[in-house]
């Protein structure tokens, strides 16, 4: 007995002058060749499993022999004569077309559960392989110790009061190893049940009651169940037990249970040979719908006809200029080309692993970010955009060429784009240590509040826009707070509102983190607030600029302090304008120095920031621009 050594080559022909040769178990090898045709003159050979090989010459035996077993023992390409049992993993011989599959192991036909359960009545034998009209089939494999004679069919020996289907009153065993096929099944998930009942062991407290069935269960050649025991998961002889198998995924139309004597148990109490794996029923079940259709014939010519039909429509369509429209949309979008450098969708799916989930860095308001290396070396950030119509499409067009003429040191480079089929893809300049909101907050996406008014309600892009997102983003790092999520009391809307009126009442340092405690210089702590709402002005001419805002924070010149006075209408517009707007609406703002503070009259000239707050976002001036630049 060889059985599973990584044996290869070709069974030496000399064995066939082995005349007291009795048992032969060479399965589970890497064999090759031709069986030796000496092996029929030996008259002493009761046993041969030679299963699970790569054989090549065709058998003279068939398949389904009491005392051989050649299984899978041929290769699949070595003789089309072959029969599908004989070729390695058991291949349909034609197109799968079962789903499902019902056995009463080593019992009659009969009906449970409102399924018919086949009969599996055949003897077995130490080296046997059945099948059952290709739908099913079973090998089982070995001989009981000491027992030559031991039945392959278990029943209910000791008169067991068997709970449960009929089914569990019966079962088929084997010494060493027992398999079921599903055949020529349908590619797709399946649940799998498989039925136990210990019927070969008495329930007192006699001798027969001592024994311990164990084996391992394997499903598609992975194990499911290790040390099985019928008895101990049942709680007992003579009752039913169940493992649930609910994802079982079928590909080569083949389903494969394997029950295999792993040597641990008792082998013989009662006797000598009651030992092994034991099943009562197997039920398969898809776990996809089942729908009777017509036949093969039918659906081809429905197939044909309509293909005829759709390539008629769309000849008639391009006749008459219908699909002219998505010919010169492209033309629209190619435009691009001229304003920004081009990349073809090859050149960016190699870049990013065909958009590999693991060189995704991020999530904008217009779709995923990649990371990405060009051929050159060069790493980008590549965004999918998606456009949803056909004016979002020129909107595209308009507003990415308008970006990409900007040159400004303090936004993210725009390197091109790629424009084919439904793919909108612009790539930027890479950013190695990502943003300093996901430093500050995490993951999110830009909101309103961080964006200069000018910009987020009438599109007006000027070189200070950056300078009041910075000041809004000192105001959160001195604070410690969002300012799109804090709102201290209910008639404020954002942070930066709140660090108004805290500046009208002169008691701006109340906005310092108070997780600092007094561990702070309250002298650095105004010079950031100061600066924080200098730069966070409504009016994009009266903040300063960011080489200014750099010599501020170092100190090189002084920190204008902004004087702050609230307007007085009503709150509920007040709301609404903060809402819509941004954080600093209905407040007036200008900026004197600290020597000038007294010189200047309290009813000078103010910068009025008030913009309507019927503006929406579906409006031509809150466009898809915004979207884009906040997740720039």
């Amino acid at each position: 007995m060889l059985r599973n050594c990584s044996l290869t080559g070709s069974i030496p022909d000399y064995i066939g002058d082995l005349a007291s040769l009795s048992t032969l178990d060479l399965s589970f090898n890497k064999l090759s060749g031709e069986i030796p045709g000496s092996l029929e003159g030996l008259s002493q050979l009761n046993y041969i499993d030679l299963s699970y090989n790569n054989f090549s010459n065709a058998p003279q035996s068939s398949c389904d022999q009491l005392s051989v077993n050649l299984a899978s023992a041929y290769s699949s390409s070595s003789s089309n004569s072959n029969s599908w049992c004989l070729q390695q993993g058991l291949p349909c011989p034609k197109s799968p077309k079962h789903y499902s599959l019902f056995i009463n192991c080593g019992g009659g036909k009969m009906s449970y559960d409102g399924h018919e359960y086949e009969e599996d009545l055949t003897a077995g034998g130490p080296s046997n392989f059945f099948s059952s009209s290709q739908k099913w089939a079973y090998s089982s494999t070995g001989t009981y110790m000491g027992n030559d004679k031991a039945n392959f069919i278990a029943s209910n020996t000791f008169g067991l009061n068997v709970s449960g289907a009929e089914f569990y009153k019966s079962a088929r065993l084997a010494p060493l190893s027992l398999k079921y096929y599903g055949l020529c099944l349908r590619k797709g998930s399946y649940r799998v049940r498989l039925h136990f009942a210990e019927i070969m062991y008495s329930d007192d407290d006699s001798f027969s009651s001592l024994g311990r069935r164990i084996f391992d269960v394997s499903i598609q050649g992975q194990i499911v169940f290790k040390g099985f025991n019928i008895a101990d998961q049942a709680n007992g002889v003579g009752k039913n037990v169940t493992l649930d198998f609910p994802d079982i995924q079928v590909i080569d139309s083949t389903l494969v249970i394997h029950l295999y004597w792993a040597g641990k148990g008792t082998t013989a109490i009662p006797d000598r040979g009651v030992y092994g794996p034991l099943i009562s029923a197997i039920s398969v079940t898809p776990n996809f719908h089942v729908r009777a259709g017509p036949s093969a014939g039918v659906i081809a010519g429905i197939v044909i006809a309509s293909c005829v039909l759709f390539t008629l429509i769309l000849v008639v369509l391009r006749r008459n200029g219908y699909l002219r429209g998505k010919d010169l949309e492209d033309k629209e979008l190619r435009g691009l080309e001229l304003q920004t450098g081009y990349f073809t969708l090859k050149q960016i799916k190699a870049a990013t692993g065909n958009f590999d989930p693991a060189n995704k860095i991020g999530e904008g308001g217009f779709g995923p970010v990649y990371k990405g290396v060009l051929s050159d070396g060069s790493v980008i950030a590549v965004k999918q955009l998606s456009s949803k119509s056909k004016q979002g499409n020129r909107e595209f067009v308009n507003e990415i060429g308008m970006i990409s003429a900007l040159q400004h040191p303090n936004l993210v480079r725009l390197y091109g784009c790629c424009i084919e089929g439904n793919q909108l893809l612009l790539i930027y300049e890479y950013m190695e240590n990502n943003c300093l909101a996901r430093a500050l907050f995490g993951t999110y996406l830009a909101k309103l509040g961080y964006m200069a008014p000018e910009y987020a309600m009438r599109g007006y892009l000027t070189d200070k826009a950056d300078v009041y997102s910075f000041g809004v983003v000192l105001l959160e790092i001195v604070s410690g707070k969002s300012n799109t999520n804090y709102r201290p009391k209910e008639d404020f809307v954002y942070l930066l509102d709140w660090a108004y009126v805290l500046q009208e009442q002169g008691n701006l340092l109340e906005l310092v983190d108070p997780s600092l405690g007094s561990k702070y210089c309250e002298e650095e702590a105004m010079r950031m607030l100061n600066l924080a709402l200098l730069c966070a002005n409504p009016s994009p001419t009266l903040r300063p600029s960011m080489s200014s805002a750099v010599s501020m924070l170092d100190g090189h010149i002084p920190v204008q302090a902004p004087i702050v006075k609230r307007s007085s209408k009503s709150g509920e517009m007040r709301f609404r304008s903060f809402h819509v707007l941004s954080p600093d609406g209905q407040t007036y703002v200008t900026t004197l120095s600290e020597d000038s503070k007294m010189q200047k009259s309290m009813s000078g000239p103010w910068i009025d920031s008030s913009i309507s707050s019927q503006i929406k976002e579906g409006t031509p001036e809150h466009s898809n621009t915004t979207k884009l630049l906040l997740d720039i």
